[in-house]
């Protein structure tokens, strides 16, 4: 019998939480697709010091699908220290320098993920969405049109869309994998700009419509401020098919958030992403996925690997 093909799009922390539970399943290939249109912090001053993609992200992926945690692990996480003297290293992220000086020396964005994922034994395949540097645009409900990937969530206001300006490019192993696909999962995070900075992209956004896949979508738990203000589990979906991809399942966390973490998250203009409607045209399944530490509310990597899991019964 073969290995369900799954392919997990996304980028920031919530896809490399998926993953972590993920890799723990042994009868599946599995594929990250990962956005590459982020332009802060560390990985924002390397893309623009020296045109590579962003890499952030993709570091995340890195660490999240590595065999086990070692030294060079905890490495790649290092952050130098900013101080008041002029330092072109303080801010810098290890992992993003790394990636940036196996860029330059294997003369390939490709090749260096390809050889850190070597070194790291990573388990599956992680995959830019595209191989170009990219800036990511969004028009808000008044007409605004917003520059960048690091200001969208800073804007007061409610997002249209998100798009480029420039025509780009998908690679093609990303369009190989979506085709060749059984299972794809979007999410968990910010839906406009980790989601749909891949799915937007043409060629992509071809092939999601063209596989035979079951897709999938990890709903967030709460709101994110400046980006999903007051959504509903209906407009998280919506934003995706918006932005042209249909969504078969939607994976639900029905934890019961204590009240005072709720007060906490309140405090900074975040709300818990509920269902609101009663009639769907896709299915929605309800599961305990959250975990709850210092008041933090994220999802568990195991309690999402053990939904998956129970979605691939099915299949």
């Amino acid at each position: 019998m073969k290995n369900k093909k799954i392919v997990v799009i996304g980028g920031g922390h919530g896809q490399s939480t998926i993953l972590r539970g993920l890799k723990t399943i042994h009868d599946i290939d599995l594929t990250a697709i990962v956005t590459v249109a982020d332009d802060g912090g560390s990985t924002g001053r390397l893309r623009r010091q020296f045109h590579i993609p962003a890499m952030g992200d993709i570091r995340n992926v890195l660490l999240a699908l590595a065999e086990s945690e070692t030294l060079l692990n905890d490495l790649m996480e290092y952050r130098f220290e900013e101080t008041e003297e002029d330092s072109e290293i303080g801010g810098h992220n290890l992992g993003n320098l790394i990636l940036t000086a196996m860029t330059q020396r294997c003369g390939s964005f490709m090749e260096s993920i390809a050889t850190l994922s070597k070194v790291l034994r990573v388990k599956g395949d992680i995959v830019p969405s595209t191989s170009q540097v990219i800036t990511l645009f969004a028009e808000m409900e008044d007409g605004t049109i917003v520059r960048g990937e690091s200001n969208i969530p800073n804007i007061n206001n409610h997002i249209s869309k998100v798009f480029y300006e420039e025509t780009v490019h998908a690679t093609k192993e990303s369009i190989e994998a979506i085709l060749n696909a059984d299972l794809i999962i979007f999410g968990i995070g910010s839906v406009y700009t980790s989601i749909l900075p891949n799915t937007i992209i043409p060629e992509i956004k071809d092939a999601l419509n063209q596989t035979k896949a079951l897709k999938c979508y990890i709903c967030n738990a709460m709101s994110q401020p400046g980006e999903t203000d007051g959504y509903t589990m209906e407009d998280h979906v919506q934003a995706i098919v918006d932005h042209g991809s249909n969504v078969d399942v939607v994976l639900y966390a029905s934890d019961s958030i204590p009240p005072h973490v709720l007060k906490r998250y309140a405090e900074e203009g975040s709300c818990p992403v509920e269902i609101k409607a009663k009639d769907h045209n896709y299915e929605i399944i309800k599961a305990n996925l959250l975990e709850f530490n210092s008041n933090l509310i994220r999802h568990n990597s195991l309690k999402i690997k053990e939904s998956i899991e129970e979605i691939l019964k099915r299949m």
